[in-house]
């Protein structure tokens, strides 16, 4: 099993909220060890993104991938199983989201409490900033596509299970959770479920405050080393840069700052604001009704609240059936009890566990 764990930060949506205080960081709370627990098998993988090859940051194409394969599935040869993908936040990796999530353990737990049993997938997206924000950019890589597209194809190649929509899942946490929202907006035809924890960066941001200092970190620095020391806001700033404002013409980073000498630029921003969520809801519409369950959550002293319910709203307004809850918790105090005691009996009451199933 794995014990607790001080959590790692993934408030990125702070960070480009502008937000003048922070939730302070805790410590995860782990649901007690089930009665009855079984162990899950845990392999640790490489998978290529053929979608992350020739990226401009020089971030690895082979990504480390953990699979949590059930109880059953050693000695049930023949069946096959619903896939759960579940994505993480900023600064952290797939090996720091297991220690905040608290698996293999509360996997067991969720089955030994009576979730159908599916295959859980953590695939890592860290880059060179500390996060790809599960987009398509030249600069970072398309990790949007190596989502949806390379390692789903890979894990139903390898292991046995329901290669269909509606016997795939997606949820993810902060960084994650908007990765969940904009992948599931865009690929209902690959998910079947979704599930969206605490999402960041949902709604476009202004310029805000002048960040000089920052501006000429960049203009001086020569390799990401040079940047690797500056604060979590800084970073998480170039992180969003390199995802949405890519510039193939701008070594060595290949990007392009919301400011420039400390003044906005608008067509910069206006490339931040196409990749908000709450901005292009409304073209994907007709893919949100395809599925056959979305949940929404969100700690009621998480400084995200306020989006993750516009969120919400919006699904409401278009008739979209959605289960919305917020929780008493910081951003990251409650995500291993939500994981084990909500994420997973979730997916387990709305993914397939047969094939053709409606």
């Amino acid at each position: 099993m794995i014990t607790t764990k001080l959590c790692c930060a993934t408030m990125l949506g702070y960070a480009l909220a502008w937000g003048p205080s922070l939730a302070a960081q805790v410590q995860t709370e782990v649901p007690p060890v089930a009665p009855g627990a079984k162990p899950v098998t845990v392999e640790h993988i490489k998978v290529h993104g053929k979608a992350l090859e020739g990226n401009l940051e020089g971030d690895a194409a082979d990504r480390d991938v953990f699979v949590f394969l059930p109880p059953s599935y050693a000695t049930e040869k023949d069946r096959r199983y619903p896939v759960v993908y579940a994505l993480h936040g900023y600064s952290i990796g797939a090996e720091q989201w297991t220690h905040e999530i608290h698996v293999p353990q509360t996997i067991e737990g969720a089955f030994a409490q009576g979730a159908k049993e599916t295959i859980v997938v953590l695939p890592d997206s860290k880059t060179v900033h500390n996060g790809s924000m599960y987009s398509s950019s030249a600069t970072t890589g398309d990790f949007e596509r190596f989502v949806w597209h390379d390692l789903v194809a890979y894990i139903d190649a390898h292991y046995r299970t329901i290669a269909e929509r509606t016997s795939r899942g997606l949820v993810g946490h902060s960084m994650g959770g908007y990765g969940a929202t904009r992948i599931g907006m865009k690929h209902s035809d690959v998910f079947g479920s979704l599930y969206i924890m605490s999402p960041c960066c949902l709604s476009a941001r202004p310029a805000g405050p002048a960040n000089t200092d920052l501006e000429k970190a960049v203009e001086a620095a020569k390799t990401p080393a040079d940047l690797a020391s500056l604060p979590f806001f800084s970073r998480a700033q170039l992180a969003t840069a390199a995802a949405w404002s890519p510039d193939p013409k701008n070594p060595p980073f290949y990007f392009d700052l919301p400011t420039k000498n400390g003044v906005p630029q608008p067509d910069v921003l206006a490339k931040w604001a196409a990749n908000s969520p709450l901005a292009f809801i409304d073209q994907y519409i007709g893919n949100l009704r395809q599925y056959r369950g979305i949940a929404i959550d969100v700690g009621d002293q998480d400084g995200l609240k306020a989006d993750t319910g516009k969120l919400h709203e919006a699904l409401d307004n278009y008739g979209i059936a959605n289960a919305f809850e917020i929780y008493h918790g910081t951003h990251t105090s409650a995500v291993a009890d939500r994981f084990q005691n909500h994420v997973l009996p979730f997916f387990g009451r709305n993914l397939c566990s047969s094939a053709n199933c409606e």
